[in-house]
């Protein structure tokens, strides 16, 4: 059975748990040699175990994606080791803690450090790797979220401002033949959201679903596959939800 990444490179960021560990798992299963990133070494080391031990070719990279000399360090030395890369998916960022603070209660300097993380951070890597992934005619794939259509906190805000830069990246991105979409979660029924969610807190954003279904990581890892496959060559420019329709986003999300 052809495998739909075969001998196809994938740049995985925020790879060391979670959404990134999961995608990290299922591009592996569809055979793609993986790049990952994450600030968190150990987290690195051990998704890396996991795909070496389905047979997939990884290297890890561990470092911040705010820090925009060491981005461009890793674009350079990508581009020799892989001329051509695929995929970039942007899947690191700042979820949890003072980021969902009201808009009012984080300082500049904190404001400032969750859009380099969470909206700067994705143009600084994709611009990086542009000889690679121009190379291969790939996709990157933003990792936005439902709170950019309700942006009352520092993180929903983050989000949102990814969602315009993603239209901007694909008009730039355009001319090399790139594609640039966003995928947009809804409430994902993951440790790190059980943990960080008090539970009505929880029960309110999932009774705004109109399916009642539970999210979980392998929802979003699916759908980064097909946007990033060749099946997904004619879809460009967008903000894709994966929430269940939550009414969060409202009917013009």
């Amino acid at each position: 059975m052809i495998k739909r990444f075969e001998n196809r490179k994938v740049v995985i960021t925020g790879a060391g748990g979670g959404l990134g560990r999961t995608a990290a798992v299922s591009f592996a299963g569809e055979g793609a040699t993986l790049i990952l990133l994450d600030i968190n070494a150990a987290g690195l080391t051990e998704t890396a175990a996991m795909v070496r031990e389905m047979g997939a070719e990884c290297s890890t990279h561990a470092f911040d994606i705010a820090d925009e000399y060491a981005v461009r360090s890793f674009g350079q030395e990508i581009c020799v080791v892989h001329p051509a890369i695929d995929v970039l998916f942007n899947n690191a960022g700042i979820a949890y803690g003072e980021i969902n603070l009201p808009v009012n209660k984080v300082s500049k300097e904190k404001w400032l450090h969750y859009f380099s993380v969470n909206t700067i951070a994705p143009l600084l890597l994709a611009e990086a790797l542009r000889p690679a992934l121009a190379e291969a005619k790939g996709v990157i794939i933003n990792q936005s979220s439902m709170a950019s259509y309700a942006p009352a906190t520092p993180y929903g805000v983050t989000k949102a401002a990814l969602n315009s830069l993603t239209y901007g990246m694909a008009n730039v991105f355009a001319e090399s033949g790139i594609r640039v979409n966003a995928i947009a979660p809804g409430l994902m029924e993951t440790p790190a959201n059980r943990e960080a969610l008090p539970a009505e807190t929880h029960e309110r954003i999932r009774g705004m679903q109109l399916l009642d279904l539970h999210g979980n990581a392998d929802d979003i890892a699916k759908l980064a596959l097909f946007l990033a496959s060749d099946d997904g060559r004619f879809i460009n420019c967008e903000i894709v939800h994966c929430d269940a329709g939550n009414r969060l986003r409202g009917w013009r999300g």
